[in-house]
């Protein structure tokens, strides 16, 4: 089972990158799905969440209304849409696969797969 994450890049603030969390050697849907960061210095964190099934979606109070997190399940691919990018969401992003639903989706322990994380720098 493995995960990619792509999608990264340096960006101004006030702009967009799109991630791509991609699977291979499984079929992405019966997975719930977390997007996690980790700062320099900094513990990570959950930003944000799908389920098995997409209907919920959950975000970090500091991301909400800026990111959006889709699935494209003939794509095998959960996405991160981020927005109106702020120098604190500067980080190593990190998508992470579970096999059952979760209601703390900000523990990383509910998640058994992880991918290797791709860099996002928010910087004039």
């Amino acid at each position: 089972l493995q995960l990619v994450e792509s999608g990264g890049g340096l960006v101004q603030p006030g702009g967009s990158l799109r991630l791509s969390c991609a699977a291979s050697g499984f079929a992405l849907n019966s997975y719930a799905i977390g997007w996690f960061r980790q700062a320099p210095g900094k513990d990570r964190e959950g930003v944000s969440y799908i389920s098995r099934s997409g209907v919920i979606r959950q975000y970090a109070d500091s991301v909400k209304g800026r990111f959006t997190i889709s699935r494209d399940n003939a794509k095998n691919t959960v996405y991160l849409q981020m927005n109106s990018l702020k120098p604190e969401d500067t980080g190593v992003y990190y998508c992470a696969a579970s096999q059952y639903n979760t209601h703390t989706y900000y523990d990383r322990r509910e998640y058994a797969y992880w991918g290797q994380g791709t860099q996002v720098t928010v910087s004039s």
